[in-house]
């Protein structure tokens, strides 16, 4: 049995998140990074010492001091959870989650969200249903965003497993396929939830929808029973969960990504592009933030439907913030009469209007206001 388990595990060794006996040796590399240690000295050091080399020694050694005792997965997120608290503290004026009540701490789920944010969208699931007494679940991640070492070994040490997609040939393409499928199949059949979201890359023009592909590469580890989709479903149940940000750090990142698009066919990534939206995404204002899980889904007929249900549950249950109401008010030609106002959010949301070009302008605007767009196309009142 133990050796069947090695073969097993060594199936998923390039993609699984790491396991406890690797924990010392991934911390010891973590405390001696440079890069880790300013980037960490943001959120551990005063604002005067952040960004000097007296502040990110200090966190260096800050690091050492609270890491010594990790030995395990469960150690390292107990840590993570304590730094995230700060990370909602700072950036979050309100955190509010509906819907998970229906869910049964006992049980494995397979979330799928609606994708907004790099690290916080799986981030914020898993501190809330930790926070109502689920175990943390595993979460997919492109291997796109693995190329920085640092990145990798903190999101596998935080139970992220690799979604392989920088494949040559479609046979080593489908191969990949399978063995994420597969891991994902392994999981659930081990009691641990996954996350994963509902299209492959952020939603970067405010539209959520789910990629029908993404649902037949969740289906390849159950190809051969005789209803693919009932029996994964009989495995878990899906919940959709709606990610709702009153602002997104990353706003005008993605309006310039998609100018650039537009002009020229193509955006080509800095060496550390994703590594910045990271941490930007983590660390940046976000007003009021919701996460509504929706009724879990235990039946349907097929990909397509499954695809419609996720959909209309993601979008009816977006939860609409006046950042929204007044984006989709500008765009339709409406005056801002909202003056300067106390309201933080819409004062963020104007800073970032007023750093854009008037062609980012626009596609700022659209990310909040294409949710009134979503709702339309969709049905949904």
């Amino acid at each position: 049995m133990e050796a069947f388990a090695g073969a097993l595990m060594s199936e998923y060794d390039s993609i699984r998140p790491f396991l406890d006996h690797e924990v010392p040796s991934v911390i010891q590399r973590l405390v001696n990074s440079p890069e880790l240690a300013v980037a960490a000295s943001e959120l551990a050091m005063p604002k005067f010492l952040a960004d000097n080399v007296l502040g990110q020694t200090l966190t260096r050694l800050l690091l050492l001091y609270k890491t010594r005792n990790l030995k395990t997965i469960r150690d390292c997120q107990k840590l993570v959870t304590h730094y995230f608290d700060q990370v909602v503290a700072r950036s979050i004026d309100n955190l509010s989650v509906s819907g998970l009540e229906r869910l049964d701490p006992n049980k494995p789920y397979l979330f799928i969200s609606n994708h907004r944010d790099i690290l916080m969208d799986s981030s914020l699931i898993n501190y809330l249903i930790q926070q109502a007494g689920h175990d943390t679940c595993r979460m997919a991640v492109g291997d796109n965003l693995l190329s920085n070492s640092l990145a990798a070994d903190l999101m596998r040490l935080n139970k992220s497993f690799i979604v392989e997609r920088d494949v040559d040939g479609m046979r080593a393409y489908y191969r990949a396929l399978t063995r994420t499928s597969g891991y994902i199949r392994h999981s659930l059949n081990e009691g641990v939830s996954v996350w994963i979201a509902q299209r492959e890359g952020r939603a970067k023009d405010g539209f959520d929808r789910t990629d029908p592909a993404l649902l037949k590469m969740l289906l390849l580890a159950y190809r051969d029973e005789e209803s693919p989709i009932s029996a994964l479903l009989a495995q878990a149940q899906i919940v959709p969960v709606s990610v709702s940000y009153e602002v997104d750090p990353c706003g005008t990142k993605k309006a310039e990504e998609l100018v650039a698009i537009a002009r020229d066919g193509e955006y080509e990534k800095s060496e550390h592009e994703d590594l910045q939206s990271m941490i930007l995404g983590l660390m940046g204002y976000k007003g009021r933030v919701h996460l509504s899980f929706a009724r879990p889904i235990d039946k349907v007929g097929d990909v397509e439907q499954l695809a419609e249900r996720l959909d209309k549950d993601i979008v009816s249950n977006f939860r609409i913030f006046p950042t929204h109401r007044y984006a989709a008010k500008i765009l339709a030609g409406g005056q801002d009469d909202a003056g300067t106002g106390t309201d933080r959010a819409l004062v963020a949301l104007k800073a970032d209007l007023a750093s854009c070009s008037e062609q980012e302008k626009s596609n700022l605007l659209q990310q909040y206001a294409n949710v009134w767009e979503n709702r339309k196309a969709l049905g949904i009142v």
